[in-house]
């Protein structure tokens, strides 16, 4: 898979770029960077001519399964799709054409792990087609935990050596926004990234604040090609300034 992952971030059934930490289930508006004139399968289209496989659809609550679906349709394997997935529509995504399934909430549920649902959902799955979902915010005590429900729930669950060696048994790669700074543009977590390329020992994707290509080199640095990266409110496709094509043509390079 590419090392730059492409996204596809629904909100409200439109593509947008929103300040992660932002997002809450009591109705309010998240702070938005950006709201596409394109539609999911523009996107989707777009990256299956660029050959960027690994890219995930991520439905940011209610109303954006018709527009994933729209997504996954235009390029059949070549997604990943995550947001309310569990054991009930883990099969019919899939059948949709999603390439791997990501999942968060379902499994850290009421701050724990359900290994039990982890169980069934790795049954449908396997380990090959199951992406989990590690996004984190940082606690008072300077450790990251990882996060549900729009980010904004703190499950008990740290991100440790222990923790990915634990769950790396069950999926084929972790997919980790740093939401403290996921769409500000502002630089990426170098804390965060340093603890996944020392600790986990499955291939990881990165997302949050990247906003350069001194950015992506830190990243390609620290994780040895084991880190991928995704970059959503710097393209100049999400209306930032970082050239979509020349970081296509950046990843190519390193491949």
């Amino acid at each position: 898979m590419s090392l730059f992952r492409p996204c596809i971030d629904l909100h409200d059934g439109k593509v947008k770029q929103i300040v992660g930490s932002t997002l809450s289930g009591d109705g309010s508006a998240p702070a938005t960077n950006f709201v596409s004139d394109h539609d999911s399968a523009w996107y989707a289209e777009l990256y299956r001519g660029d050959n960027l496989t690994g890219g995930h659809v991520i439905k940011l609550g209610d109303g954006n399964d018709e527009a994933a679906k729209r997504a996954l349709a235009a390029w059949p394997g070549g997604l990943q799709v995550g947001g309310g997935i569990n054991l009930e529509n883990a099969r019919g995504w899939l059948d949709a054409g999603a390439a791997q399934l990501i999942v968060t909430s379902f499994i850290f549920t009421d701050g724990e792990i359900r290994l039990d649902r982890l169980e069934k959902l790795f049954d449908i799955t396997g380990r090959d087609r199951l992406v989990l979902d590690l996004s984190c915010r940082r606690g008072p005590d300077g450790k990251y935990y990882i996060v549900t429900d729009r980010w904004q729930k703190f499950t008990n669950t740290a991100i440790t050596r222990d923790t990915l060696a634990f769950l790396s048994d069950f999926a084929g790669e972790f997919l980790i926004h740093a939401v403290d700074v996921e769409g500000k543009q502002a630089g990426i977590d170098t804390t965060l990234l340093g603890l996944l390329a020392a600790d986990s020992p499955i291939p990881c994707v990165y997302a949050g604040g990247i906003s350069s290509f001194g950015d992506i080199g830190e990243i390609e640095r620290a994780g040895g090609g084991r880190i991928a990266y995704t970059i959503g409110s710097s393209l100049d496709i999400f209306g930032g300034e970082l050239s979509y094509s020349e970081v296509v043509a950046h990843a190519s390079r390193k491949q």
